[in-house]
């Protein structure tokens, strides 16, 4: 994919992307991915603008965009999980809360704490825990592979007079996950670091529910229904394949490989449930708090109430999105 190059690259950004090209000048998609977004001076999540919302100077808006009708959904969804256990003494920890605003401020929760994990700060998870997390994962880093002739391709960029481009090379160390067989010109993005993300959390000494609402796919549909790749770029509201464009001013999402997460929890002594969408996830474990909401709203279009039918919708974000749960009970 080329770029149209529509902003120059800041100088940080350009002088960190130049210090991380290997000696034939080439940068691997992950890294640049990396420095793009969470560059401490100048990345796209580390700058001060607006990103997240439904006003059209932001670039995406996220279901706790919709107001606090999604929180109080995922507190009747957390109670639900819990079953006989007391959330008075369980932790509501959310990581990836844009700018420390938790899903739930403002809304009277049961939970003996409410805590907010950001970019890049330090934490420490232990005792009973809620984990959330909503579009956390498909924000990790990720390695891109394209298929030519018979072997991979590592795709990556390097920096000509200033600008990305796109680049390829010879895959180094390939990763065992790479099919023997596919298609020419097959892309497969691999969401490594998002799965390294769900162990590293799963490695801390707490018991509870994890639970992340997300973009993702199975392993099976990345390596053989998406022959473009998932890697996705956000400006304005419009989504774009030019990967390389604003660099640290558009958004840069892969689909979370759902198999991965699984499988580092698993490690982690998780028990896994099947992944659901995000209708069929709230439909479920959130049945009577929807029903006491639509009758509450009944007789009017709320706000409130628009912003559930968008959370449950098929066509807006009811079966975009996933939800992911798993849960380890060390008592």
């Amino acid at each position: 994919m080329g770029s149209s190059h529509s902003t120059p690259i800041s100088a940080p950004l350009l002088a960190a992307l130049q210090e991380a090209a290997d000696v034939n000048g080439f940068i691997p998609f992950d890294v640049f991915m990396e420095i793009a977004l969470y560059h401490p001076a100048a990345g796209y999540y580390c700058r001060e603008k607006p990103r997240v919302g439904l006003d059209q100077r932001a670039d995406f808006f996220t279901a706790s965009s919709l107001g606090p009708v999604f929180g109080e959904l995922i507190i009747a969804a957390c109670l639900h999980r819990l079953g006989d256990r007391n959330p008075a003494d369980t932790k509501f920890v959310e990581f990836g809360a844009e700018n420390g605003q938790s899903v739930l401020d403002g809304i009277d929760h049961p939970f003996a704490e409410l805590v907010t994990v950001q970019v890049g700060q330090k934490y420490e998870l232990n005792g009973s825990c809620i984990v959330f997390s909503n579009e956390l994962f498909d924000a990790q880093p990720c390695r891109r592979f394209v298929r030519r002739g018979d072997s991979w391709r590592e795709i990556g960029v390097e920096i000509i007079e200033n600008n990305p481009q796109e680049a390829e090379r010879d895959a180094i160390n390939p990763p065992d996950v790479l099919p023997p067989e596919s298609p020419e010109g097959y892309h497969l993005d691999l969401p490594e670091k998002a799965a390294a993300l769900a162990a590293e959390i799963g490695s801390h000494s707490w018991d509870g529910l994890f639970l992340a609402f997300d973009y993702g796919k199975s392993w099976r549909e990345m390596s053989e229904a998406t022959p473009q790749g998932t890697v996705r770029a956000y400006h304005n509201h419009q989504q774009s394949n030019d990967l390389l464009a604003r660099v640290g001013e558009q958004d840069l999402t892969c689909h979370v490989c759902w198999d991965w997460i699984g499988e580092s929890l698993q490690k982690h002594h998780f028990s896994i449930d099947p992944v659901a969408s995000q209708e069929a996830f709230l439909v479920k474990n959130a049945a009577k708090t929807l029903a006491r909401i639509m009758q509450e709203e009944a007789k009017h279009m709320s706000t409130r109430k628009s912003g559930l039918l968008q959370l449950l919708h098929p066509s807006v974000l009811g079966q975009k999105f996933q939800v992911f749960s798993a849960w380890r009970d060390d008592s």
